[in-house]
Order: C-alpha cells, then structure tokens, then sequence
C-alpha cells in the first residue's frame, strides 16, 4: 500500500505534518513547544539517529495519535522497529497521548501494529489491515464505559416508565427500538409534539430501509403496528420527550457499537429489556448475551461463516454473530460483505420479526436478510444461502400453525380423546428440520433439558434420526435460571456436526457440566455478573475461556467435564458422565440435589400421564 492510500484509509482530516511530504520533524515540534529534545540513537555501524516520521495522525480532542512509517520491506530492514519504537517514545514526550504505532510495507501490504510500546506484549497481532483513525481511536480510548450493571438498571428503570406511561408490553421492545434506532441517526425530539416525533422516525425508517426488498413489509411493521398504535399516538408530547431523553442519556452513551464494548452492551441492552418485558410470559425464553455469545465461539463464528437462525425471535443471535464477524474482518469491503450476505433469519410472529428487523438495523446491519414466515417453508431460500453456521433457540412448546404441517397431522391424541396442542418433540423437529436442509457445517441449539434425557418416544425418536445424519459433537448443561425473568425452562446446549453421521466419528461427544455462569439473581435486575473483588472486573470472561478452553482440548475434568460415546438411547447430559469430587458437596447441597430430582421425577411423570404407550 503506497502512502497515499495508507492516508486516504486512515483519514486525511487527521493528518499533521510540519514538513514537506507530510512528513513528521520531531525535533522542530519539541522546539515549538519548547521541551529539549533527546534524541534516540539506533546502535548499528552508522549509528544513526530517527527524527522524521513518515505518516502522523492526530485528534487533540481525543488526545490519540497514529503513527506510520513505511518501507518497501521491513523484513530487510534490522532496525525499523527500532526506528518506529523512538517515534513512539517521542510522541509521548511531545503530548502524552495514547499512540497506535504501524510498520507499513509499500510492496506488499504486510503491516506490524503496535499499542503505545513496540514490544511483544504490545503487538496487535490480529491486525492485518490499515483502519480508519476512528477505529484506532476506540481501540485505544472507547467511548463507552464497561457499565453493565449500569446499562441493566436503566434499562429495569426504562421498562418500568413505559409500564407507567400506559405502553402495552407487547409493544414496548418494538417501540424501544425504533426510539433507539431513531435517536442513534440524529432524531429531533425536544419541543416538538408526539405527532411530529412519529414523523420524524417514519422518516428516518423509511431512510434506513430504502435498499430493503422487504421495504413495505418492514415499514408496515415497524410504523403501522408500533408507532400508530393507539398507546403511541395518543402518548402526551411531554412523556414521549421524557422516554427519549431517558434512552439517549441512560442507554446511548453506553453503546456507541463501534466499539466492541459498546457492541456488547447494546446486545446486552436488547436482550435483557425483551427479558423484562417477557417475565409475565413463562414460555418466552431470551437468550442472555453471554451465552449467545458462548454459542458464537463455539462453532467458530468468523468473516468467512455463513449464518442462519430459523427462529430469531428479537434477533439476539444474529446480531452476537455478526457482531463477531465484524470483528475479524481488516477492511470495509469484508465488513460490508458480512452485513449484506452472511447473515439470515426467519421469524413466524410479525411483531418478533419488526423486532429483529429493528434489532439488525441499530447494529448498522445493511441488508436486514430477515424473512417472516414459518422456517419449514423456506427450504430453497436457506439452500440458496449457503449456510454453514445455525444457531437456534426454538419454541419449546410450539402449536399446530407454527409446527411443520406434515408433523403436526402425526400428533396423537391424549387417553381422553383431546388433540394435542403443543410440540411433543419439544423443539427438536424443529432441529432436525433445519439440519437436514442446512447438511454441513455447525449447529449449536438451546433445547430442553427432557431433548436431552430422552425419556420421552417422541423425543427419543428425534434423537436417533438426528444421529442417523448428524454427528452430536457436545452437550452443555447451562445453568437451571438462565431464562430469568423470562421463562422458566431448565436448558442444555447441543453442538451437531452437520452432514457426519454420529457412527462414524470415533471420538466420544463432550459433556460439559456448566452450570455456574458467574451470574446471579438480583431484586429487579434479574440475572447480574459478579465482580470480581480484587480487579473490579466481571467474572464471566474468565469462565468463558474455562468453558471454552475445556471443551475445544476436550478434557475431562473432574465436577466439569466429561468424554463419552453415546447412542440415542443414552442420556445426553455431562451429570450421567462427569465424575464427582465430593470432597466439596456440603450437606445444603446435597438435600438441594436430591429435591431438585424429585421435584424433576413429579413433574416428568404428569407430563407424560396422559400419552399413549
């Protein structure tokens, strides 16, 4: 990359030189700010000093500089690191500011990143690519503020204001949304009446989705059924200013999503605000982010990975994968790729799918690849797509209408005669739908904990039809209130290996016991992270890597893990597998597991009651 280009990337309006060629003289800086100069001599048979930089960037206000010094080849040259190390130092002598510094090759595009030091610990491997300044500029200072506790309280607090304003829950996400959405591309609120506000976001709607195929869908949606709902229409001016304000001092500063951070919290943010608004509904189960997130680096969600989720709901799941996608691209052209082709969603309930529509739009998604309808009729669309990666929670408890037909017409009647009105297989046709039509590739899916038990015929038969096709890489027990405040099912995570039958793998399928997140219950926030005491930070990420690092070596650790080959008649649950270090069972656990599986036995044996035999 030549320097012209390097400048037009990074961005001209950040360009200081005080030199001709845009270049960069150290010593004449210092002198203008009159601080003495040292100069820093390279050891070598010439014993050269470095004062010119080539390429300089910086934002006073930001208080960042990027510094770039080019060769044809830096592999030739012994001393350009060197060379680059003593601008950095200078630059910190001169301001003070936090510096990004780069060894760029004008032959072949390689280039070496540094954050504010040149040494090992320092260097931004993952860095392959020239960024804009912006993105150095939230790398090394974010906008936003690792507040999570925070981001959940005003979001509790927001729920609870719509509540008292008269909005109708089912309305309150959606209409969250759009507000947010609004306000995040510069909508003007303060003084103006609530008909006016309406327009406003119509317009800012109708600009966001004006190279949408699904346009006038989308619009319906989003406008007609949320925002000429009589709840908003008829809001006083005073009190939709009021919820505006709130979303754009308590939420905004906290999201700023071109930041991972800020990409976090705003996942975090949807997610737990649908939790609320669904803890009246015990058969709404949102996923947490973090576990969403889990779910990504599990199957190895990158730039190159093609994603479906077949029932999207709010969308958390699309949004966490292209989130990560994001991440591991170098260039907008690879990122603009990822928005428009490598991420797909279906969603049956209209108002779910303004949702993720919504949801996809505030995380700058371009396309929205979001279809309504029933996933077991989109067969050819998800073909076309090329999925590789599913990621999926479906219903557990879905109806006739939102079943596939040719199953739901095979539901048997109870011994009373009664049809059957929700899903005997639990969720798992749903499941072994989608993998069949997908055929390669990785399946992470959130099901019950009876899909993995398997005592059931119906679910038992799903299994081993989905062994005949699939191989069952993993299984994750999660923890037992991870739908907190939403619904109240007891989940695993299963991972399939698309399109390898399970009998030709020779390796056991890993079980992972993982049921204490580092999350807790807390009055009002529902589940919260704990912080670790001594470095104030949370402590989720370390059991991440734990998890994670446990499952890809795939170690059996005792009380954690377990490698295991199994039929579908077998459980599929680590508890059968793991061994136990009872060393550390305290009696209060104990009776605590022993009610837990009575309780468990009771409420097994009443919902199979009335099934034939």
């Amino acid at each position: 990359m030549n320097r012209s280009d390097i400048i037009q990337v990074i961005g001209r309006d950040y360009l200081v030189h005080n030199i001709e060629n845009d270049e960069f003289r150290y010593p004449k800086a210092f002198k203008e700010r009159n601080i003495l100069f040292s100069p820093i001599q390279i050891k070598g048979p010439d014993n050269r000093t470095y004062e010119n930089l080539d390429i300089r960037f910086v934002d006073d206000e930001r208080q960042v500089a990027v510094l770039v010094e080019t060769k044809s080849n830096f592999d030739n040259d012994k001393n350009a690191e060197f060379q680059l190390s003593a601008y950095m130092i200078y630059e910190h002598e001169l301001t003070g500011y936090a510096t990004i510094g780069i060894l760029a090759n004008t032959e072949d595009d390689r280039i070496r990143v540094w954050r504010d030091k040149v040494c090992d610990d320092n260097r931004l491997s993952e860095h392959y690519k020239i960024k804009s300044f912006k993105e150095y500029a939230n790398l090394l200072k974010p906008i936003t503020s690792n507040n999570k506790e925070k981001v959940t309280k005003s979001t509790y607090e927001l729920n609870e204001k719509l509540q008292t304003y008269g909005i109708n829950a089912g309305l309150r996400s959606q209409f969250v949304g759009t507000c947010l959405l609004a306000l995040r591309n510069g909508l003007k609120y303060k003084g103006l009446t609530t008909s006016q506000i309406i327009s406003g976001i119509k317009d800012i709607l109708t600009s966001k989705l004006d190279k949408d195929l699904n346009k006038a869908l989308k619009l319906g949606v989003l406008a007609q059924k949320v925002l000429e709902s009589q709840d908003v229409r008829y809001l006083p001016s005073n009190d939709f200013e009021s919820i505006l304000n709130d979303i754009s001092v308590k939420i905004l500063p906290y999201i700023n999503d071109e930041t991972s951070l800020g990409q976090d919290l705003l996942n975090l943010f949807f997610t737990t605000f649908n939790k609320y608004v669904g803890k009246g509904n015990k058969n709404q189960a949102f996923t947490p982010d973090h576990i969403v997130h889990f779910m990504c680096k599990v199957v190895g969600i990158n730039r190159n990975s093609r994603v479906l989720d077949p029932c999207c709901g709010s969308g958390a799941f699309l949004v966490r994968a292209m989130t990560e996608a994001i991440r591991d691209c170098q260039t907008e052209e690879e990122r603009n790729i990822v928005y428009k082709e490598h991420i797909y969603g279906i969603e049956y309930d209209e108002m779910a799918f303004g949702l993720s529509t919504t949801n996809m739009l505030i995380h700058n998604d371009g396309n929205t690849n979001i279809k309504q309808g029933s996933c077991f009729e989109q067969d050819k669309w998800i073909e076309d797509a090329q999925i590789d990666r599913v990621l999926m929670n479906p219903p557990y408890n879905a109806d006739k209408k939102t079943s596939k037909k040719e199953y739901a017409q095979t539901w048997k009647k109870d011994k009373n005669g009664k049809e059957r009105k929700e899903d005997p297989s639990k969720g798992f046709h749903f499941v072994y739908h989608i993998a069949n039509v997908v055929k390669k590739g990785k399946l992470a899916v959130l099901l019950p904990m009876q899909c993995a038990i398997g005592t059931d015929k119906e679910v038992q038969k799903y299994k081993e039809m989905m062994l005949q096709e699939h191989h069952l890489n993993a299984v994750f027990s999660l923890p037992s209130d991870i739908f907190h405040p939403g619904a109240s099912a007891n989940a695993c995570c299963m991972v399939f290996d698309l399109g390898i039958r399970h009998k030709d793998v020779k390796e056991g399928t890993f079980f992972g016991y993982y049921k204490d997140d580092g999350f807790r219950k807390k009055k009002n926030l529902g589940r919260v992270e704990k912080i670790d005491p001594e470095t104030g930070d949370g402590v989720w990420a370390k059991i991440e890597e734990l998890w994670l690092d446990t499952y890809k070596k795939r170690i059996a650790v005792t009380g954690l893990s377990a490698i295991h080959k199994v039929t579908y008649k077998d459980e599929w649950l680590c508890e059968a597998y793991m061994k136990t270090d009872y060393s550390t069972l305290t009696p209060e656990e104990f009776e605590k597991s022993v009610r837990n599986f009575a309780a468990y036995c009771i409420s097994s044996r009443s919902e199979n009651y009335d099934e034939e035999e």
